[in-house]
């Protein structure tokens, strides 16, 4: 069942990624060879990055089916994080070029052309990134990848970025020139941000580091395992995420008269009722210490 939810969750961010770069690359086009709109640049700009967001998770996905072997004894998994990171650094140069045209354009403000082709533009791509947004969170619910879940809601925010795009043109209609560069500066942010969080993220992955989602999932794990009523304690819980997936080992205390076979039928109930409530899971190692 979750390998058919994962495949799912695949198509839909391989979609979403060809959507976003096409999108992005209209608005780009638009807003520096007919508009000059800054809002539309850099709206477009930021669709390419959510369209990179989109294919980072789509690339951990794909990886999330394949096998670990001699050389990637765990899996090819962080092969995501290290693109998030490398895509991360290169919208946060694209977001630093951006704020400094929109700079430009708040003390030398220039008239936007013909706005009503970037307020059409906009509006479609926020149209199509809300749709799409929504409808993966909805229909992804049962995954519950944390990575799944951000790339819906990074489709989501790309929607109201380009609805912000449609405001500030309008107002640029209108004479309010300066709204123009207002947005643009704002989407920088928008793109420093998430980037800036994309690389903390990827480099908290690649140095094995345990964040608060980690913690509270061990917490959780250490209680399922102590709720099976030959499990005396539970203790030594370790987890490591690698991409989309987490992967861990954990210490149980049982009877010293308990034989293997009986020690086998725990741990593969423990390890069941784990992967049902947290199918992210990819593995976990339960080994056993005698209660003394």
């Amino acid at each position: 069942m979750q390998e058919k939810l994962v495949q799912k969750a695949d198509r839909f961010a391989g979609y979403t990624t060809l959507i976003l770069m096409v999108l992005g690359i209209i608005q780009i086009i638009l807003g520096e060879f007919y508009t000059k709109s800054i809002a539309l640049t850099a709206n477009g700009i930021d669709c390419i990055g959510d369209g990179f967001v989109s294919a980072v998770v789509w690339i951990g996905l794909m990886f999330f089916k394949k096998p670990a072997n001699q050389r990637f004894n765990y899996g090819y998994y962080k092969m995501e994080n290290l693109a998030s990171g490398l895509a991360a650094i290169i919208m946060i140069g694209l977001a630093i070029y951006i704020a400094f045209r929109s700079y430009n354009q708040l003390i030398n403000p220039h008239v936007v052309e013909t706005p009503l082709v970037g307020i059409v533009a906009a509006f479609i791509a926020a149209i199509i990134a809300l749709g799409l947004g929504f409808y993966k969170y909805i229909k992804n619910k049962k995954t519950k990848m944390s990575s799944v879940k951000l790339e819906a809601f990074n489709t989501i925010k790309d929607g109201f970025a380009s609805g912000l795009t449609v405001f500030a043109l309008i107002l640029t209609s209108q004479g309010f020139y300066i709204a123009d560069g207002i947005a643009g500066l704002i989407i920088a942010g928008i793109i420093v941000v998430i980037g800036f969080t994309s690389i903390k993220e990827s480099s908290y992955m690649l140095v094995d580091a345990c964040d608060g989602e980690c913690i509270d999932r061990s917490t959780s794990i250490k209680q399922i395992a102590q709720d099976h009523k030959e499990v005396k304690n539970a203790h030594v819980v370790r987890l490591r995420k690698s991409g989309p997936i987490f992967q861990g080992e954990m210490e149980i205390e049982v009877s010293e008269d308990m034989t293997i076979k009986q020690f086998n039928k725990i741990k593969k109930d423990v390890e069941n009722k784990i992967k049902d409530i947290f199918p992210e899971i990819e593995r976990i190692t339960i080994s056993a210490v005698e209660k003394k």
